[in-house]
């Protein structure tokens, strides 16, 4: 649709500028969110989240396709509809014991694959059927949703409503030890897969000459490696706990990225050095993906219920702003260097670092798990 309208004129800037927005404003929303379902439960934000987001999509179709200005406008309440991860963990975790959460939590976690589905559909579908196509078939889905969630959704019996005001829940809630010990891993785990699935198809095509359709296949094939792995990092924390799988994530990503920061540009010899790169990214995403189901069972194993939704939602922020910052950095590395290798190194040292306070501060938050039972506060 690009070629035919003002936006397909966008400079780099302009569009990372478009694309952040409602990853900014759904990652900050899920902090609010996740405390409001802590309060009315999922049965009733899960609708709620879904029937709003339809108002963006729908003004993004019609109004905001040609207009620089009014798809950012747009583009900011869109953001809504990422929050709806801070609404689903609580309502999964309410549902099951403690020594099935990982695996329950991972298996809706898995439903960021939703990503790749949109990444190979939209395109199509707007050549084909028209450019406000994947708009309106989205919002069809949301509506259809949001009428099914609230017919057939029920929050799981026993929940306690906290009784304290969400100011004070919020301020509770990011003053637990367990809260920023999450946000730090899953800044790590999950806004690694983020901004690798924002980055690496620019990588691949810089750094190893690949076409854009080689790149954004091999790009698909991190995000179905991660997505695949995110329940399986649930349900290894529900046999081993989550600090044995946090910590070989962490090893993991630590190798692999100082494997592939060596990796030259693209020369007549880059085969090798491309099925290396391949082979440590693949190996990245599984740990990444591993990961990011391992914070999210580490959470649902040492906070009480009552403050999951709450403390899911700051979390949740936390991995939403972790994968913006990479791909700003590793691009202006780029330009100042001409090389990814810094801004892999600097990967690899700062799984190392989180490494290192896995198994030296978050090991003791998770030998100590909180009451089963929920508190009002």
């Amino acid at each position: 649709q690009g070629a035919a309208s003002p936006l397909g004129q966008l400079s780099q800037s302009e569009v990372a500028l478009m694309v952040a927005v409602p990853v900014l404003v759904g990652s900050v929303g899920r902090i609010i969110v996740g405390a409001l379902t802590d309060r009315f439960g999922g049965r009733v934000m899960f609708p709620i989240v879904s029937a709003v987001t339809i108002v963006p999509v729908l003004f993004l179709a019609f109004f905001a396709l040609d207009s620089y200005s009014l798809m950012l406008f747009g583009g900011f309440f869109l953001g809504i509809a990422g929050t709806a991860f801070a609404v689903g963990v609580p309502f999964v975790n309410a549902w099951f014991p403690p020594e099935r959460r990982g695996l329950a939590v991972g298996v809706f976690g898995a439903g960021m694959g939703g990503t790749a589905i949109s990444a190979l559909t939209t395109v199509p579908l707007s050549q084909n059927q028209g450019r406000t196509a994947p708009f309106l078939i989205t919002a069809a889905v949301l509506a259809v949703y949001a009428v099914v969630a609230w017919l057939v959704l029920r929050d799981a019996p026993g929940r306690v409503v906290p009784t304290t005001s969400l100011a004070s829940r919020l301020v509770a809630n990011a003053r637990l030890p367990i809260t920023w010990q999450a946000c730090i891993l899953y800044a790590v785990a999950f806004g690694g897969y983020v901004a690798f699935s924002v980055f690496l198809p620019t990588y691949l095509k810089t750094a190893h000459g690949l076409e854009p359709a080689d790149a954004a296949n091999r790009m698909a094939g991190f995000v179905v490696v991660a997505v695949l792995m995110r329940p399986v990092g649930g349900w290894l924390s529900d046999r081993i706990g989550s600090i044995p799988v946090l910590s070989a994530a962490f090893a993991l990503v630590t190798v692999c990225a100082a494997l592939a920061a060596p990796n030259p540009p693209v020369t007549s010899d880059s085969g090798s050095n491309l099925t290396l790169g391949t082979v440590a990214f693949l190996v990245m995403a599984a740990a990444l993906g591993a990961g990011s189901g391992a914070v999210f069972a580490l959470i649902a194993h040492s906070t009480e219920p009552a403050r999951v939704g709450g403390v899911t939602g700051l979390v949740g922020a936390a991995g939403g702003l972790g994968g913006f910052v990479p791909p700003l950095l590793m691009g202006w590395i780029y330009g100042q260097t001409d090389s990814y290798a810094i801004g892999l190194w600097l990967l690899a040292a700062t799984s190392a670092l989180t490494l290192a306070l896995t198994l030296l501060v978050v090991r003791r938050t998770a030998s100590a798990p909180a009451p089963d039972v929920p508190v009002s506060a």
